[in-house]
């Protein structure tokens, strides 16, 4: 799918769900919920929100093995690049940028950081879901429980098919799935079996148990931090509800985050909180100001940061990696 496609479908979805936000929201109400709020408690929903950002980017240092780990200052800057133009950009474009900055900043392997960055998608879908199964006693009925356990027991069974065919056959099924790579006349074979071991390395996550250990746990209270951050902004806004709601409304927003939208995820991030509130019996206009808070507190600190450490990478001269000199993967 090219580009322009991605762009417009994205548009066409952050459209279709920005109209059902506020399809049935009284303006007058959410702007009395905004001037009435609290705006105090954003200073610990910050904190933890800048907490959750680094676990999560010590988990992706962690991601790498032993002999390829970066240092965990250019990973933390790579990880705000990213999110910079996952906020400015559609179709997920950080993801791509987060990996050109950390080549830049630590000299890794372009195609190992890749690897270890559809390996993290994976790991946060898995154990977001299994939190809202763990959280269901405390939750109230949720109509979309059934869809999300299905995408949990895809997700899972991706990442154990993978675990057994990388511990069975090691990476020998990666350069088999390069293989047609072969054919392009700029890409030289041991390029590619080049390419082929830094994929394996980046999937070091699923075939060694004590880097799967750590990915699930960082992982894990990583989004229970950003959960609590969430929490921190309904007790802003005087929802009275308990920090279960809280991790409903992060689940909600990150899995709606899985389809195309435009930059910053606008009107997919505010209807999935309306989805999540709505069991709570908040009102839809409630839960719009609440919504366009907690989206901004979750988009501005990266608008802020982002040119900053953008700026910084550019500057820098990139980095060869172990010694090696710089080629197509790096």
């Amino acid at each position: 799918m090219s580009g322009a496609v991605l762009s417009w479908t994205g548009l066409t979805v952050s459209a279709l769900f920005a109209y059902l936000a506020v399809r049935n929201v009284d303006f007058q109400s959410v702007w009395r919920g905004l001037r009435t709020s609290n705006y105090w408690w954003l200073l610990p929903a910050f904190a933890t929100l800048a907490l959750a950002i680094l676990l999560k980017a010590v988990r992706w240092r962690y991601m790498f093995t032993r002999e390829t780990r970066p240092p965990t200052p250019p990973v933390v800057a790579a990880l705000l690049v990213g999110y910079f133009f996952n906020s400015v950009l559609p179709a997920r474009a950080g993801e791509a940028a987060r990996v050109l900055a950390l080549n830049r900043r630590a000299g890794t392997s372009i195609a190992e950081a890749s690897a270890t960055v559809v390996l993290e998608r994976a790991y946060d879908i898995l154990c977001l879901l299994l939190l809202l199964f763990v959280a269901t006693p405390w939750l109230p009925s949720i109509s979309w429980l059934r869809a999300a356990a299905l995408l949990g027991i895809i997700v899972a069974a991706g990442l154990a098919a993978s675990i057994v065919v990388l511990t069975v056959w090691g990476i020998r099924p990666i350069h088999f799935a390069l293989r047609p790579l072969r054919r392009l006349p700029f890409l030289a074979g041991n390029r590619i079996e080049h390419i082929g071991d830094r994929i394996g390395q980046g999937l070091a996550a699923v075939r060694q148990p004590r880097l799967v250990a750590a990915a699930f746990a960082l992982t894990t209270i990583g989004w229970l931090a950003l959960a609590l951050s969430a929490w921190f902004v309904m007790r802003g806004f005087h929802l009275g509800l308990p920090f279960a709601a809280a991790l409903l409304v992060v689940v909600a927003t990150n899995v709606a985050q899985i389809l195309p939208s435009s930059p910053a995820a606008v009107g997919v991030f505010e209807a999935a909180t309306l989805v999540a509130l709505k069991p709570y019996e908040v009102s839809d206009s409630r839960a719009l100001s609440y919504a366009l808070v907690l989206h901004a507190l979750n988009f501005l600190p990266y608008i802020v940061a982002g040119p900053i450490l953008l700026r910084q990478t550019l500057a820098l001269r990139s980095l060869p990696h172990a010694g090696a000199p710089r080629t197509l993967d790096r």
